[in-house]
């Protein structure tokens, strides 16, 4: 049976009224929720550790910030927008002490959940609420009278109200006007795993990367190479985004839609599906959590995490894409990075 999906006559944010709701974290996803929250006619207070540099930023746009066990303590709703592998630390020393019986605890993500990181008390409903975007999209989607999709998921029940109040708050950050999408903390969990490595950021800047890399090879202006295996992916993603691979199909040449059907699946092997359920075998039986995890912790934190991410932004695509995104005329606006 296919799970129901949730839209605005689904949820009441009225079953909000006189929760205060603390957000715990101020980044990308921290900000869009309490904005959105706050706008939504909410009570939000921002919790974060001494000294963050968002602690001055969540006031100026007018929030009470406190310490993440202070805000626990004041909030009947707490929802944990920190990095995955800071929650477990962050539950057990600043959240778990200060919850209370019908507390509700939330989550963008089932991963300290479903693998166990946090394990909360029979007492408190536990539930998430996953954009199915980053948090600027959230944000700028519901400042556009729209919204972001989103998953809802119950992992504890304790108060009979776990569902109706996961779908207010998904309401008041604007998903139901999209569309919220009742799954599983696994199955969330999993499948959001499995998607961003095999498919949206592993397998698409392999992809690119590779491409790039090929026709360098070969004699090829960097730049042209960055134009044709970088540049272009938006387009295409975005025609897919509005009208799926048919839409995409349309909107392209026939000679670009004709080297689609007989290159793809040269490039996408049966060797390449099996590595993909090789990688959801890893995630499904915990292989994936324990060494992302041990890679995060201990003495020699984040080494290979750290010395991965140096390697990858070495690579000569990241100076070309530099000088190409410089050309362009609206280079300065929205950036997510800022040398």
């Amino acid at each position: 049976m296919a799970n129901r999906i949730f839209y605005q006559s689904d949820c009441n944010i009225a079953n909000l009224d006189g929760k205060t709701i603390a957000i715990i974290g101020y980044g990308s996803q921290g900000h869009a929720h309490a904005l959105n929250l706050k706008e939504s006619g909410c009570k939000v207070i921002i919790g974060l550790y001494e000294g963050s540099k968002s602690w001055a930023k969540a006031e100026e746009q007018g929030f009470e910030v406190f310490t993440a066990a202070e805000a626990a303590k004041q909030a009947d709703v707490i929802m944990i927008l920190i990095n995955d592998e800071k929650q477990a630390d962050l539950y057990k020393n600043d959240i778990a002490p200060n919850l209370e019986a019908g507390n509700m605890l939330m989550f963008a993500h089932g991963f300290n959940i479903h693998f166990q990181c946090i394990v909360p008390p029979a007492d408190v409903d536990v539930t998430m609420i996953a954009p199915k975007a980053p948090g600027h999209t959230v944000r700028s989607e519901y400042q556009a009278g729209k919204g972001t999709p989103c998953l809802v998921a119950v992992y504890q029940d304790a108060t009979g109200k776990a569902l109706d109040n996961a779908l207010a708050y998904g309401a008041a950050i604007g998903g139901a006007r999209a569309g919220i999408l009742e799954t599983t903390f696994r199955v969330e969990t999993e499948t959001d795993l499995f998607g961003e490595q095999a498919v949206l950021c592993g397998g698409v800047c392999a992809l690119m990367q590779a491409g790039f890399e090929t026709l360098v090879d070969a004699g090829y202006d960097p730049r042209n190479a960055y134009f044709e295996c970088v540049h272009e992916m938006k387009l295409i993603v975005d025609l897919i985004y509005q009208s799926g691979f048919a839409g995409m199909r349309y909107s392209i040449s026939n000679t670009a839609e004709y080297g689609d059907y007989i290159t793809g699946p040269k490039i996408i092997t049966e060797d390449t599906k099996k590595a993909m359920k090789q990688i959801l075998s890893d995630i499904q039986d915990g292989t994936f959590a324990s060494e992302f995890l041990q890679d995060m912790s201990g003495a020699g934190r984040q080494v290979h995490f750290r010395a991965m991410r140096q390697k990858a932004a070495e690579h000569p695509v990241e100076k070309v894409g530099e000088e190409v995104r410089s050309l362009y005329s609206w280079s300065n606006e929205d950036k997510l990075i800022n040398n």
